[in-house]
């Protein structure tokens, strides 16, 4: 699979964040397997570049291909099987569901596509420091322990892009180590391209492609 950003252009953001841009108006093409750090400072559309690429928005001019299909003409039903199977996601607001535990929000991911076993739930919050909150309803853990069970409920389905937006804001350095080691480990066992969108560059990606928003 291979994603396409053509002549992308957000029809809200200013002239002079486009001028800049190495994204923005450009052709832009990540692959399978292709490892992309975007380096985005504040308000120059990071997230609304990760919502554009998983088809969540469409305000913007420019085109947006998987393959050769332009997104623009999926269905809610085609753009359902894509999310399902090739593009899971990492969202900077997290997206979790409050009142469920952290095991109910992880499972709810896993159940509908299951790329692993129930047990590996167990496994990777032991990982990253959160097996003790698998019980406990989402709101109750602090947000960096939301963004560890956001980052394990991604990893639960397959995908060939896995999407990242900022997902370790509220980490300690200890703790993003911990996350970026499994998350590299999971898009190796999928050959998965991983997009990665922080504020500034990270000593913890090693040979990503860095492109700046």
């Amino acid at each position: 699979m291979q994603i396409q950003l053509r002549h992308l252009k957000p029809y809200y953001i200013e002239e002079k964040n486009r001028s800049t841009s190495q994204i923005w108006e450009q052709h832009i093409v990540i692959n399978k397997e292709e490892h992309v750090h975007i380096v985005a400072p504040s308000g120059s559309g990071k997230t609304s570049l990760m919502h554009f690429i998983y088809g969540l928005r469409k305000d913007y001019s420019g085109s947006i291909f998987y393959d050769d299909n332009d997104i623009k003409t999926f269905s809610s039903e085609r753009f359902s099987s894509f999310r399902q199977n090739k593009m899971s996601i990492i969202f900077q607001d997290l997206r979790l569901f409050e009142d469920q535990t952290a095991m109910e929000n992880i499972e709810i991911k896993r159940i509908l596509d299951p790329y692993h076993p129930a047990q590996q739930i167990i496994e990777m919050a032991d990982r990253l420091g959160v097996k003790n909150k698998l019980g406990q309803p989402a709101k109750t853990c602090s947000y960096g322990e939301q963004q560890r069970i956001a980052i394990i409920r991604a990893l639960m389905q397959p995908f060939d892009f896995l999407l990242l937006d900022e997902p370790y804001s509220h980490l300690d350095e200890e703790n993003r180590k911990k996350a970026m080691e499994l998350i590299y480990e999971e898009c190796d066992k999928r050959n998965a391209a991983m997009v990665f969108a922080d504020l500034k560059p990270l000593d913890l990606l090693k040979d990503e492609k860095v492109i700046y928003l």
